[in-house]
């Protein structure tokens, strides 16, 4: 999880470099812009959402099997499909020993619970804070 860089999204302010570690891992309120600023000027947003154990928020109520399926494939446990701003073509080829170690991880984080934002379609206004995929600002 560390070397993948889950956290770098998956932790509320970890997108704008303010990480609350009490929410390691439990989404983001902060989203990111999939859809080109320059020509959207309501861009399509997501909002990384919880890993943690808690069964209302996170990932509490998944399988072992419905995990390792949105690692490597990018498909949730309601059978929607994540953009690749979660960099699920990269870990597709995860062997299952990787993919398991991860799940146990997961599993073993203490629950959190926290409701992320909902995504936002191109198009329609976010009422919560996001950045650009792919911009980066320094402080």
């Amino acid at each position: 999880v560390g070397l993948l860089g889950c956290e770098s999204c998956h932790t509320d302010g970890a997108l704008v470099g303010a990480p609350n570690k009490a929410r390691q891992l439990a989404g983001s309120e902060v989203g990111i812009a999939y859809s080109d600023p320059l020509v959207e000027p309501h861009p399509g947003v997501v909002y990384p959402r919880n890993l943690t154990p808690d069964v209302q928020t996170g990932m509490g109520a998944w399988t072992e099997a419905e995990i390792a399926t949105a690692i490597r494939s990018g498909v949730d446990n309601q059978g929607r499909r994540h953009l690749p701003i979660m960099p699920w073509p990269g870990y597709s080829k995860l062997n299952d020993a990787d993919v398991a170690a991860i799940t146990a991880y997961l599993r073993a984080l203490p629950p959190v619970r926290h409701k992320v934002p909902a995504d936002v379609q191109p198009g329609h206004k976010a009422t919560a804070p996001y950045v650009h995929f792919g911009v980066y600002r320094s402080k």
